[in-house]
């Protein structure tokens, strides 16, 4: 292919149209200097800009390859040219397609390690009185089953597996979660990081979980216990 004689042929069917550089960049949504190089011969349109100038310029996509219009011979292979121009809009819309898909996998996989980051920082960083460390972890699970979600949608074919899929993360995040928490209690005496009510009374601090009760008898204490009541 000669770059060159394709530029003057693109050059000539924009002048046809009485169009500059900056109208016809203006239509096909690029630069005028990206119009300029093709051109010059300095640079060619990709696959799915190729398809839009034949369209617009109303002529074959082999035209524009060659860098001159089908002569009385060449007329013959307009059917051909018709099939060069079905594959070359489908594979650009593959191209699209392809570059969604691989987006949609990079901000899944972000999306998680993001999540990581909030859960490992809530019970790493707050201690577990403070409501802040709960608030990251739990933030932190929902963010990263939106980036499971993402992530799985390209590999998984069907809709129903893949809702199972996070539904199942969902619900080991959860045990991670109470497992996690009865052992703070259990081994380390510290108070429960997920209890949904919490009451105090004189020198006792009762905190309650979905599966168990916490006492934290002295709190603040060189004497204080945490235990679990039932």
């Amino acid at each position: 292919m000669d770059q060159k004689k394709v530029g003057l042929f693109l050059k000539a069917l924009r002048k046809e149209r009485s169009l500059t550089q900056e109208a016809l960049a203006e239509v096909l949504n690029v630069s005028a200097r990206t119009v300029s190089r093709w051109e010059t011969g300095c640079n060619m349109p990709d696959i799915s800009l190729l398809v839009e100038l034949a369209e617009f310029y109303q002529v074959g996509i082999s035209e524009i390859i060659d860098g001159e219009r089908r002569t009385e011979q060449m007329e013959k292979t307009e059917q051909m040219d018709q099939e060069t121009r079905d594959t070359a809009v489908k594979l650009a819309a593959y191209s699209r397609n392809s570059l969604g898909v691989e987006k949609r996998n990079l901000v899944g996989v972000l999306l998680m390690a993001f999540a990581a980051l909030l859960m490992i920082s809530g019970f790493a960083v707050f201690p577990s009185e403070s409501s802040w460390g709960s608030i990251f972890a739990i933030a932190g699970a929902g963010i990263g089953l939106v980036g499971v979600w993402l992530r799985v949608k390209s590999l998984l074919p069907y809709r129903s597996v893949r809702v199972l899929t996070v539904v199942g993360c969902a619900v080991a995040l959860f045990g991670v979660f109470m497992v996690s928490d009865y052992i703070a209690v259990a081994e380390f005496q510290q108070v429960p990081r997920f209890s949904y009510e919490k009451r105090s009374g004189d020198g006792v601090v009762e905190h309650r979980t979905l599966f168990y009760t916490v006492v934290q008898r002295n709190p603040g204490a060189a004497d204080e216990r945490v235990e679990i009541v039932r």
